[in-house]
């Protein structure tokens, strides 16, 4: 019966697969979640309710992402992706692996001054630079078929990715840094921050060449799929034939 009653606040996880099960919306579907689980951990409804409170005070910061998605919502709407796409057609040096590539320099050196959380998918990579990759990429001469698309897309959230993830590691102040010299020092081993931070370093720079080399011939097989414009003509003479014995 102990046993029983110990894992009672785990109803609050089958709430959840409920909700998202039945397609309702996920803000009421989390709300009750947790009243149940609080209620089934034996809260009352008043310190149920302290608790939400503290917690959406503590992490307000959180709304700003929520905020994120209606702007760049409006900014598409009026045609941000277009203006995008077109712009980047008229910069003729611009080519989609030296677009890339840019982004993931910027994206490492952001991340490693702690600034993670200036550029990602939502705020970035899907309002400017996936519109702008594709710009770069129909400089081939033909529009994009959707597959096409879709990789360049997925390529280019992974370069957010890559940046971000081998970038942030050389930030002293970092959780993870932290964690590693915390699982050291449980071994016997003293780290200082700096150190775990510099040794990150050459990681970074061999992930950024990695990817580079990765974006180079990405961008090669996108300019290769191209249907050529040039299609031979058949002479009405021959029997339809190319050319002659």
């Amino acid at each position: 019966m102990t046993t029983l009653l110990h894992w009672l606040p785990l109803l609050g996880v089958l709430v959840v697969v409920a909700g998202f099960a039945l397609r309702f919306n996920p803000v009421p579907v989390v709300v009750v979640a947790g009243i149940v689980s609080g209620l089934a951990a034996g809260k009352s409804i008043g310190e149920i309710l302290a608790l939400i409170g503290n917690s959406f005070v503590s992490e307000r910061a959180l709304l700003l992402f929520v905020l994120t998605l209606p702007a760049i919502g409006v900014l598409e709407r009026a045609g941000l992706r277009e203006h995008v796409t077109n712009w980047i057609a008229r910069l003729r040096g611009l080519t989609l692996s030296r677009l890339l590539m840019v982004y993931l320099a910027i994206r490492q050196i952001l991340a490693m001054l702690g600034l993670y959380d200036v550029a990602g998918h939502a705020q970035t990579v899907r309002p400017l630079l996936a519109p702008m990759a594709e710009g770069a990429a129909e400089k081939r001469g033909s529009p994009l078929n959707t597959q096409e698309r879709n990789d360049v897309r997925a390529f280019c959230a992974a370069t957010d990715n890559i940046g971000r993830f081998f970038g942030e590691d050389v930030f002293i102040a970092l959780g993870a840094v932290l964690l590693i010299q915390g699982f050291y020092s449980q071994h016997g081993i003293e780290l200082e921050p700096l150190q775990i931070a510099l040794w990150a370093l050459p990681t970074a720079i061999a992930a950024f060449m990695i990817h580079a080399i990765r974006t180079v011939l990405f961008a090669r097989r996108i300019a290769g799929n191209a249907p050529s414009s040039a299609t031979p003509a058949l002479r009405p003479d021959d029997g339809g034939k190319s050319g002659s014995c």
